[in-house]
């Protein structure tokens, strides 16, 4: 939890799913990672199920990417070389 200024905030919260175990649970931004690249298909988001341990990537379009930034998550800016 971070405090500031005598006032408590509580940490963003995302809801996600694992496609391998269907267990569904609540991450908070630590536990996410953003890559952004160069078009739809490589722009993801991935994370580790907290339940049966299995590495999941999952699309994001514009909306998601906009939700995971202001939520903290941290961003990784994929680029191509020419």
């Amino acid at each position: 939890m971070s405090v500031m200024s005598g006032l408590s905030v509580s940490p963003v919260l995302f809801k996600a799913a694992c496609p391998d175990c269907r267990c569904r649970f609540e991450l908070t931004a630590g536990a996410l990672r953003l890559a952004i690249g160069a078009s739809r298909r490589t722009t993801f988001y991935s994370f580790t199920c907290p339940e049966c341990g299995s590495a999941v990537r999952k699309p994001a379009g514009e909306r998601i990417v906009e939700l995971l930034t202001g939520g903290g998550v941290r961003t990784l800016r994929l680029h191509t070389t020419a």
